[in-house]
């Protein structure tokens, strides 16, 4: 459970980053890109983790 909370926490300051540089340079920046992709992997691997809890 404890792993589920820090991930989530993780993706919600991700989100925020994201949000923040997409704010100051275009969607397509390389950094905008790259918090995007990482935002992916953090999503599936909670997803992942929550489905393997629901599933037990």
């Amino acid at each position: 459970m404890a792993e589920l909370i820090e991930l989530r926490e993780m993706i919600e300051k991700l989100r925020d980053k994201m949000n923040e540089v997409a704010l100051k340079k275009t969607l397509t920046d390389p950094e905008v890109v790259r918090a995007s992709q990482m935002l992916d992997v953090l999503l599936t691997e909670y997803q992942r983790m929550l489905n393997e809890k629901i599933n037990r």
